[in-house]
């Protein structure tokens, strides 16, 4: 296939349609594609030779009959992984209309290629700009996609085009990958759509067999048949390779001969090839073999180092005639994939390590790549070119690629002569992989370190990489202990940033779950003894995490301190810990203003590694205030977020996001659903913190189901510390819930006594969510003599940024009045408070307040209700549609949600209809009105 041109399929030999027999289905599917408005992507897998390079030359052709433009890139098991090399080729004749991207989108993409210097591009505002730019080109004229051997694409372009693929559908372009199904391989990006061929039927292969070597005679063809196994290619080449004739006929190859594996004995067929070539034509395919490029010009250079004598395209035209290669449009391109491995698996040691250095010599003026080079033609330790992997590690990083960065320190480690050198290249890899979220690719290399000779600070830092991914063990406070005291030994030396990475670590082991309060006392106390690190966001997160409960009035007066410093100078990361913070204790509104600020940040900077986290967060906060549309859309867009930066999707934590705002939204068997999905992942493991989340929402579902006596009976354990799911900080939401189903069950008596309880328990905690539940449970259980006196009490506290709770004291107080027949002094709180359920979207509530209504004779107007059952907007649509009401362009809006312009508009013209508004400029009032 050409590299970035239309290609005839029809002219070309080596895409025979015979081929493609039994591949109906597949082909239908991307004709769809093709032929459809809008765009989609496929990737073909499967075994070696099974025809997927057939199909995308298949599609290729069948783009040209559409009037597609095609741009191609292949994947290479010699790849030296440059950042987004795979990008290099596959945009070089689109990156004039660069241009036409915002400027830092343009920015980070041409810094990513190498063709400007400029800070570390972000990798997600890179793939954003490969989207936009393709968009731009698809405008012009439909695009497709071609990537052949995608698990062989560095990865930092396939992250990038995958993040393109699973945003196509709208833009017309279609993104058309192969991928083999090998162990060991990387792995496809998630999350894309994927089919696995397999192999030939017997019929299929039968007629297949028959087209290409009819004149063999039948035992022949079984016995090629049975050698084939189905596999098009070895049907190709196993025919082609049969001589002879009569009786007679057999294979010039003993490498064909049975027992062999399949690919083993096609990529010993192509080798074979290549032994009866000349010498010099030898020499450019071994060195095509081993460049990750394929221009003609830099395969002839290094072929004229190896050989030590001119050669030209001409010496190549012996590997075209033999159908190992094709010269295309000064590239060269293997015929196949198993061409090329079966060169490298088959030619010595030595005549590999001596094109690796040929090229390392051609290629001296780029560093990186000729320092690959030199390090890929080493089978000793070499400290020489260790350092300059290590130093190249940062060019990766400046490229914007760490996954680059970290399979150089990798290489630079396996290289090192000294075991203390090569322990910390792996535990600067072990920190890039943490900065991606990679817990998989950490442990690999930590347990890689591990057996390294490590200094003192080095095994603290290395046990600091391995908390970040754990969770701890209930009741063992040991590994909190070690962790301070590594904490103290890293202050001590003056490692101050150390020190409070390790105590984050330790108080994330007591959150998740209990270790005592000795062991939470100890975390608060070493952090406190870094009294020059107070400013730091990790110093206040480390307290209030380890204990959120004795801890909360000072984490507040320093959270409120940092929201009244105007010139709050602190990036995303310190954004997100005061939120983190701000939301341990239970300052819901604090966390709220720390982290919108964050998810700015973030997305202003392409980081999309730590949106998820802020994501995640905000669902919790936003539930808890009383935003539940932004809850259940930070919820979606958490998902897709977690998919495209390789995070897990299905984690514990964002299980207990998903199940609240179910049972928020109403939707019970759902939330029960996943309250027990969270229950069974992490009830071995005893994690206090999610199983307490999780008896919250099952208390709340069986309450809205009318099962009063068992959701109080579920939520009282939130409050029994020998119960398993009891979390001191997670039972501030459960204790207005647990009178509500006290009220209902009758159990009023005796819930009072439990009541006070928790309120001596919590005394000296200020915290706004503690106080605002137990005000309202205060008022709800209350006898008559004081009941009001308490309602109204609960009322003046300022609740302007708790909607929620102020909604559920209007509707308890409203129906205590109604109940009472005070007058119609109850009609303000009812329909103020339905009208706020309404706003917030909690239907089970607005419910139960218009039944209060009705129940005293108010007349209920149903036009808004009907307008917003009506009204099915997606996650997504309604995320866009505020945007664009707040003024935001459909580039803008793109920006922000990671998405083209043209996808925005077409999500727009969507959802017009649904709100029955025409412009824009009616979305504000509507939106109102939701």
């Amino acid at each position: 296939m050409r590299g970035n041109e239309r290609n005839s399929a029809t002219a070309s030999p080596d895409v025979p349609a015979q081929e493609l027999l039994g591949r109906g289905a597949v082909l239908a599917m991307m004709s769809d594609l093709l032929t459809s408005q809008g765009g989609g992507a496929l990737v073909l897998g499967g075994e070696p030779g099974i025809g997927k390079t057939s199909l995308l030359m298949a599609a290729d052709h069948m783009a040209s009959e559409s009037g597609y433009r095609v741009l191609a890139v292949s994947g290479s098991e010699t790849s030296v992984d440059t950042p987004f090399h795979g990008l290099q080729q596959l945009l070089s004749e689109a990156l004039d209309a660069v241009d036409a991207l915002p400027s830092a989108q343009s920015r980070a993409l041409l810094t990513a290629l190498g063709l400007r210097k400029d800070v570390a591009p972000q990798p997600f505002l890179v793939a954003l700009a490969v989207l936009n730019l393709l968009a731009e080109r698809a405008a012009e004229q439909p695009l497709l996609i071609c990537i052949d051997d995608l698990q062989w694409v560095d990865q930092a372009s396939a992250e990038a085009l995958a993040f393109v693929a699973r945003r196509l559908g709208h833009d017309p372009i279609v993104l058309l990958a192969t991928s083999r199904t090998h162990s060991g391989e990387r792995p496809v990006p998630a999350g894309l759509p994927r089919v696995d061929l397999t192999a030939l039927k017997q019929e299929d292969a039968t007629a297949l067999l028959h087209k290409l070597r009819g004149d063999l005679p039948t035992a022949v063809k079984n016995t090629i048949l049975q050698l084939a196994q189905g596999n098009p290619l070895a049907l190709v080449e196993v025919g082609s390779a049969w001589t002879g004739s009569g009786s007679q006929q057999q294979s010039k190859r003993s490498d064909l001969d049975d027992g062999i594996p399949l690919t083993s004995r096609l990529e010993r067929a192509f080798f074979g090839r290549l032994r009866d070539l000349p010498g010099l034509a030898q020499d450019l395919v071994l060195i095509a073999a081993v460049n990750s490029g394929d221009q003609l010009a830099e395969i002839l250079a290094g072929a004229t180092t190896l050989s030590r004598q001119s050669v030209t395209a001409d010496d190549l035209q012996p590997a075209v005639t033999a159908g190992l290669v094709q010269l295309d449009n000064f590239r060269v391109r293997f015929r196949h994939p198993l061409v090329r491995s079966g060169i490298l698996q088959a030619v010595g040691r030595e005549r590999l390590f001596a094109a690796h250095r040929a090229l390392a010599q051609l290629l001296e003026t780029d560093t990186m790549r000729a320092t690959w080079h030199e390090a890929l033609a080493l089978d000793t330790p070499d400290e020489d070119v260790a350092a300059r992997l290590e130093a190249n590690h940062l060019q990766a990083i400046q490229r914007g690629s760490s996954l680059t960065a970290i399979q150089m320190l990798r290489r630079a480690a396996e290289l090192s002569p000294e075991s203390a050198d090569a322990g910390r290249r792996l535990l600067l890899a072990a920190e890039q992989g943490f900065g991606l979220g990679r817990a998989d690719l950490v442990r690999r290399l930590l347990d890689a370190a591990a057996r390294e000779d490590l200094r003192q600070l080095q095994r603290a830092r290395m046990r600091w990489l391995e908390e970040i991914f754990e969770d701890g063990v209930p009741g063992d406070p040991i590994p909190v202990f070690e962790l301070c005291a590594l904490a103290e030994r890293s202050a001590e030396a003056g490692e101050f940033s150390l020190a409070l990475n390790l105590l984050q670590g330790a108080a994330l082991r007591c959150w998740w779950a209990y270790t005592g309060e000795e062991a939470r006392e100890r975390v608060v106390s070493v952090t406190r003894s870094l009294r020059d690190s107070a400013k730091d966001p990790r110093y206040v997160a480390a307290i209030a995490v380890a204990s959120p409960v004795r801890e909360g009035a000072t984490v507040r007066e320093i959270v409120l301190e940092a929201l009244q410093d105007v010139e709050l100078n602190v990036d995303a990361d310190g954004l997100l810990l005061l939120g983190q913070a701000a939301h341990a204790v239970g300052e819901q509104a604090f966390a709220a203003e720390f982290l919108d600020r964050a998810e700015t940040r973030l997305r202003s900077q392409g980081r999309l590694g730590l949106l998820p986290h802020v994501l995640g967060m905000q669902v919790q906060v936003r539930l808890d205030l009383g935003d539940w549309r932004m809850a259940a859309q930070a919820a979606a867009e958490g998902h897709r977020l977690a998919l495209d930066t390789g995070q897990p999707i299905w984690s514990v934590g964002t299980l207990v996001g998903d199940a609240k705002v179910a049972v928020f939204q109403g939707d019970t068997a759902e939330a029960l659903r996943l309250a027990d999905e969270v229950e069974a992942q992490v009830g071995p493991k005893g994690m206090n913190d999610l199983l307490a989340c999780a008896e919250l929402v099952r208390g709340i579902a069986l309450l809205l189901n009318d099962r009063a006596e068992e959701s109080y009976d579920v939520l009282q354990s939130l409050f029994d510390k020998d119960s398993p799911f009891w979390d001191d900080r997670e039972s501030y939401g459960a204790i207005g819930f647990l009178a509500d189903a006290a009220v209902r069950s009758g159990r009023i008596d005796e819930a009072r006594p439990l009541l006070r309880s928790i309120q001596q328990r919590y005394e000296d905690s200020q915290a706004a969510l503690l106080r605002i539940n137990q005000e309202y449970a205060e008022a709800v259980l209350a006898d008559d003599a004081c009941a009001e006196e308490l309602y109204q009490r609960a009322l003046r506290r300022d609740l302007a940024r708790w909607p929620w709770p102020r909604a559920r004291l209007e509707l308890a107080y409203g129906s205590w009045l109604r109940r009472r027949r005070r007058g119609t002094e109850w009609r303000a709180p009812l329909r103020a408070a339905a009208a706020s359920f309404e706003a917030i979207g909690a239907v089970p509530w607005l419910q139960i307040a218009r039944e209060e209504l009705r129940a005293a004779g108010e007349r209920m107007s149903t036009n808004t209700q009907q307008r917003i059952t009506a009204v099915e907007l997606t996650d997504q649509e309604m995320q866009i549609a505020r945007l664009a009401a707040e003024g935001l362009s459909n580039r803008q809006i793109g920006e922000l949600l990671y998405l083209s312009p043209r996808t925005v508009g077409s999500h727009l013209y969507r959802l017009f209809p649904k709100l029955g508004v025409t412009a824009r400029s009616q979305l504000a009032e509507m939106l109102k009105q939701l």
